[in-house]
């Protein structure tokens, strides 16, 4: 019952494991959000992992099941302490006319475990959705994940829906993919985040 063993649960894609260290580390009187921090480590070794291809998605998504198995024993006793969204709130989703979501499912969960108050709205999602949740919620960040050159565009859309709405740059773009870049989210009033690890450290930044 440690943290260090919760994060190696994590690593390993131990979902028992995890779930069990967890319920351990809050019978013996851990607070939640250290316990949190071990599966967030663990989280982010794999993160890093997969960055540096050491390990490939499988891997990362037997990963992320364990860490919300920790997290989802967690959860009860983080409200009570008040931490749920003690850092903001992301209304996250794969933009329209893309259907690739394990990125973004990756940064969704990376985002959770950091602290923020997640809404998802999976893949292939309307601009207009975005903000709709964003005014039903009234979070801090829209995060929009793009895989494909063609769907990339769309984040632009985004950003200008948020325009028009009078929302944006109040509530603050978070960009990623494969085709996306520093550059491109630059151009169109955007932050870029290159992984998981670096959406988490960026969406910090912009509450702050």
């Amino acid at each position: 019952m440690s943290k260090e063993i919760m994060k190696d649960s994590v690593i390993k894609g131990n979902a028992a494991a995890a779930k069990s260290e967890a319920e351990k580390a809050l019978r013996a009187g851990m607070k939640a959000t250290e316990a949190l921090s071990g599966l967030v480590a663990g989280m982010n070794t794999i993160a890093k992992q997969f960055e540096d291809a050491m390990i490939y998605l499988p891997q990362v998504m037997v990963a992320a099941d364990a860490m919300i198995a920790g997290i989802n024993v967690l959860e009860p006793e983080l409200a009570k302490a008040g931490k749920t969204a003690k850092l903001g709130k992301v209304v996250i989703g794969t933009v329209q006319g893309d259907i690739h979501d394990i990125g973004k499912t990756i940064c969704a969960i990376m985002l959770r475990g950091a602290g923020f108050d997640i809404y998802d709205l999976g893949r292939d999602v309307k601009i207009e959705l975005y903000w709709e949740k964003v005014k039903e919620v009234d979070a801090n960040i829209v995060a929009v994940s793009a895989l494909m050159s063609t769907t990339t565009l769309f984040q632009r859309n985004v950003v200008e829906a948020g325009k028009e709405e009078g929302l944006y740059p109040k509530v603050k773009v978070l960009v990623g993919g494969a085709c996306a870049t520093p550059e491109w989210a630059e151009e169109i009033g955007a932050v870029f985040g290159a992984n998981a690890s670096e959406a988490v450290y960026r969406a910090k930044e912009m509450v702050e």
